[in-house]
């Protein structure tokens, strides 16, 4: 059995991703250090109650839901599935966002 600060990580990463959030992003938003939520998506802390409804709510769930834990092999098929599904999608999002705004800084000169 997993330790429940593992648990915890896994899960803030897991649904932050799905969101489509970075770890700067989630971090702007739920009014914490970038440094303290890579320190909770390694598993070294535990938040506090008030931190986790925070997380919770900028990441749209209950706060219960960041200990659930995947029964079968094929829900963590379909887990890691769609980790690389978001990152791909994370990663030619971020990548276009720049291409469109040089676009648009070399028209503006």
């Amino acid at each position: 059995m997993e330790d429940i600060r593992e648990i915890l990580a896994a899960n803030i990463k897991e649904i932050r991703r799905k969101k489509g959030l970075t770890q700067e992003k989630l971090a702007e938003k739920a009014n914490m250090s970038l440094n303290y939520l890579a320190i909770l998506e390694l598993a070294r802390k535990f938040p506090s109650g008030e931190m986790l409804e925070r997380l919770a709510e900028v990441l749209e769930i209950e706060p219960h839901e960041f200990f659930l834990v995947a029964s079968t092999p094929q829900d963590e098929l379909e887990k890691l599935r769609q980790e690389i599904k978001d990152d791909i999608n994370n990663a030619f999002g971020e990548r276009l966002e720049k291409i469109i705004a040089n676009l648009m800084q070399q028209y503006k000169t």
